[in-house]
This record gives C-alpha cells, structure tokens and sequence, in this order.
C-alpha cells in the first residue's frame, strides 16, 4: 500500500468504533479519519475519547470541506458504510453525489445488502468501486474473522486499503471470488459466534447439573473453546485428528462424542449453517 489511506466511517456504532479503535492503536493518524454520527452523545463521545472529527452531515465527513479542525484540507480515499440495513438506501442516495465526484473505495459492512443496490443508489454509471465485508461480533475484541468481496472497480492498491481496514478487526481474513461466496462467510464466521455460544450455554447447564458453579461453568467451557480454537489454527495436525487424539477408545471423551454423534449434533450443526446461507440467500433477492 502506497500511502496511509483516509478513511471516512459512515456511522459511529459498535463496528465503527471497533476499527477506529484498531486503527489508532497501530499508529493511524488521527488527520486520517472522520466519522459521521447522527446522535449528539455518541458524537461527543467519539469526539472526546478518540481525538477525531465527528460530523452529524455524511456529506461533510466525505467531502470534508465543512465541520474538520483534525482532518481539515484531507482528502477521503476509503468510506465504511456502517448503518443500519433499514436506513442504508436513504443514507447512501443521500452521498451518492459526493461518491461519484471524489469515487472512493467504499467498504460496506451492511449485512444483506448487494453490491448491485449500492451501485443502484450511487448511480450505475458513476463506477465507484465497491467492497462488501462481512466481520463478525468477536471483532469487538479483536478476535475477528471476515471475508469479502470486491466488485471489478476495485484496483489492487484498493484491494491492499482494505486489507488495511480488516486486519485492525480480524485476525483470520479471505477473499470470496464472487458475491455469493459472502452468504457462506456469513453462515461460517459471521452468524458462527451464536453457534459456539450455543455450545458453550449446553455446557455451562450441564456444568451446573453436575454441581459446578454457575460461573466456573461457564469459564471452564469457554476457555476450552478458546483453548480448543488456538489448537486448531496453530497446529499441523487438521480438525478430525485432534478430536482423535484427544478421543481415547472407550474412554471418556469416547463415551461423550458417541452419544454427541448418536443425537446427530454434527448433522444438526451443518444442517444450521445451511438455514444460514438460505436464509441470506432469500434476503438479497
């Protein structure tokens, strides 16, 4: 990547401020970002913890020529899309002037929304380029995983831009060779945190069935997860032979995986991440 990019957020939620957070810590210059905010509190929060402009106009925080005492004079190279689905047409209509003139790299990180529809709402001809990013919630501590997606707009060079923006939230990232390869990123790692709190809230209840307590439960399964997860992505061996090695014949682990495998829960959780992608399919069209 040749130069440190201006990024412009487009809401300051949760997401927004998980990347800004990352960014900043890596040494990104504060004249380099801006946000637009609608609500009042959240402005002055972002304002006031982070040290950076924060507009309540989108138009402004892309073309950032009214409202900058930080990021005065700078021009925006990236634009995260970080809004609500309901309100994304409207927000994006309402930019779509400013896009086609300064034609930024515009990541959106909207759940559900396809890169046609946005091209729609910028303006067909208007060839701004477009990235759609699927995160997940453990990005909120810096344990993410993404994947996404780029339109034939998107250069190289922008392609390194948002790697740049991932990597601040997501420590496991990919590229999907077309835009349907986002609805299995969603059904793998971006509904996949619900998948494992579902595991670990079966064994926290049988934790506490057996006589632990409710919160030594509840940690012990989640730093097994955790444990099991680091094993995973640091070993040579693949997944079916760790659960092998740790699965002695007739033993203990034997015993639970047998009856685990007899009520067809790997069955049921393939089963789970396909009404996933379904169910994502069915919400672009």
């Amino acid at each position: 990547m040749a130069n440190v990019p201006s990024i412009t957020f487009i809401g300051g939620g949760n997401m927004c401020e998980a990347i800004l957070s990352g960014l900043l810590k890596t040494g990104h210059p504060t004249s380099h970002v801006r946000i637009s905010e609608p609500f009042d509190q959240r402005r002055e929060y972002l304002r006031t913890k982070y040290g950076v402009d924060v507009v309540e106009s989108n138009g402004d925080a892309i073309s950032g020529k009214q409202g900058m005492s930080v990021s005065s004079g700078v021009s925006c190279d990236v634009v995260v899309l970080a809004v609500k689905p309901q309100v994304v047409g409207d927000v994006v209509r309402g930019v779509a002037g400013e896009l086609s003139a300064a034609k930024p790299l515009v990541i959106s990180i909207v759940a559900g929304v396809a890169i046609k529809d946005l091209a729609r709402w910028i303006g067909i001809d208007s060839n701004v380029p477009l990235v759609r990013l699927m995160p997940n919630t453990p990005a909120l501590v810096g344990e993410g995983a993404a994947g996404m997606y780029a339109d034939a707009a998107v250069s190289a060079e922008q392609r390194k831009q948002t790697e740049y923006v991932v990597s601040k939230i997501a420590k496991e990232y990919t590229w999907v060779d077309s835009e349907c390869g986002i609805d299995a990123v969603t059904a793998i790692s971006g509904s996949g945190p619900a998948y494992f709190f579902l595991v670990i809230e079966a064994m926290e209840k049988a934790g506490v069935e057996m006589g632990l307590p409710a919160d030594a439960a509840k940690r012990l399964a989640a730093q097994t997860a955790l444990g099991a997860a680091k094993m995973v992505l640091t070993s040579d061996d693949d997944v079916p032979t760790l659960r092998k090695k740790v699965t002695s014949p007739n033993g203990t682990t034997h015993a639970a995986i047998e009856q685990m495998i007899a009520s067809n829960v790997p069955e049921g959780i393939t089963a789970g991440v396909q009404a996933c992608q379904a169910r994502c399919q069915s919400l672009s069209t």
